[in-house]
């Protein structure tokens, strides 16, 4: 997908200094399968959560630190990451497969392509520039651990939509995933109840989630058939589709199933950057929306 780079630092940076002073918040109370309470929508229905994709995305490069640390300032509570693994088996916090996109991989080792993120150790990848791609301002961001990525969320007092990329490259990756959030202390009642949800293209990476802990809330990524659909609800909780692939025929028919928990299934969208669209899925029943720009969706389906 697309990244929006407005002029970037001085957009974001304008951008937190004015919600700041705005005093803009997010609720922090929360509903029994990782959903905070729903903020006031237009006429007070109820608005669609919103997720900062890979952090603020569209202001700062994509699943640094820096990215996240900006969705705080824009009063954004729940961010979405990517989890993968590296060749020394040190879990790291970037989308691709591949090191070339958003860091200077090509450059550090030029003869390593096609610059896998498997094939590269920790200490290799923690050496990589992975903020210069997109803005000057950002030279010298990194590509996280998850476990510095966790400490991160947990200092912002943040919630995290946490994705197993690309399971098939990294087996064991579930168990493993969940035994770091588990030593960082993010698999008790309260955590799991509030700030976590754990999500996947794979449905078999979802099921061995549900399996290892089935208190934990899941969402399969991607727009099953609706008679496909029960299957998904006995492992999972959440249906979390590509936007232009739903309707809101298609949304009310997730929310009549009940998932795992034993609540009514949800439907958290993806990837909605503008206001019209963002007002567009709101109208179809949509529970949350994934976003690049979290600040432009708030404000357009009245989360305050």
């Amino acid at each position: 997908m697309y990244v929006v780079r407005p002029a970037a630092a001085a957009a974001a940076a304008f951008l937190g200094l004015t919600l700041t002073v705005l005093g803009t918040t997010v609720s922090s109370a929360a509903g029994p399968t990782g959903r905070p309470a729903s903020g006031n929508g237009p006429l007070g229905s109820a608005a669609p959560v919103v997720y900062a994709h890979r952090g603020a995305s569209a202001y700062a490069p994509e699943n640094t630190l820096e990215s996240i640390d900006l969705a705080m300032r824009l009063g954004v509570t729940w961010v979405e990451n990517d989890v993968q693994r590296t060749k020394d088996g040190e879990l790291v916090v970037v989308h691709d497969d591949s090191l070339a996109r958003t860091t200077n991989v090509e450059q550090l080792f030029p003869d390593r392509k096609p610059w896998l993120v498997k094939d590269f150790t920790a200490a290799e990848i923690a050496r990589l520039d992975a903020g210069s791609w997109f803005s000057e301002e950002y030279t010298g961001a990194r590509v996280p651990t998850l476990r510095d990525y966790m400490n991160r969320v947990q200092r912002n007092r943040q919630r995290l939509l946490l994705e197993i990329k690309k399971p098939e490259l990294y087996p064991g990756i579930e168990r493993q995933t969940l035994d770091l959030l588990d030593r960082l202390g993010w698999l008790d009642e309260a955590h799991v109840g509030r700030r976590l949800v754990v999500q996947s293209f794979s449905a078999d990476s979802i099921r061995i989630v549900h399996d290892l802990r089935p208190d934990i809330v899941t969402a399969f990524l991607g727009t099953p058939k609706v008679a496909d659909l029960p299957r998904y609800a006995a492992f999972t909780d959440r249906i979390n589709p590509w936007h232009t692939t739903i309707s809101a025929d298609w949304v009310a028919a997730v929310h009549r199933l009940r998932g795992a928990h034993g609540k009514a299934m949800e439907v958290d969208t993806w990837i909605v950057d503008d206001a019209a669209t963002a007002r567009k899925v709101q109208d179809m029943g949509v529970d949350g929306i994934i976003t690049n720009a979290p600040d432009v969706v708030r404000d357009a389906v009245g989360w305050f």
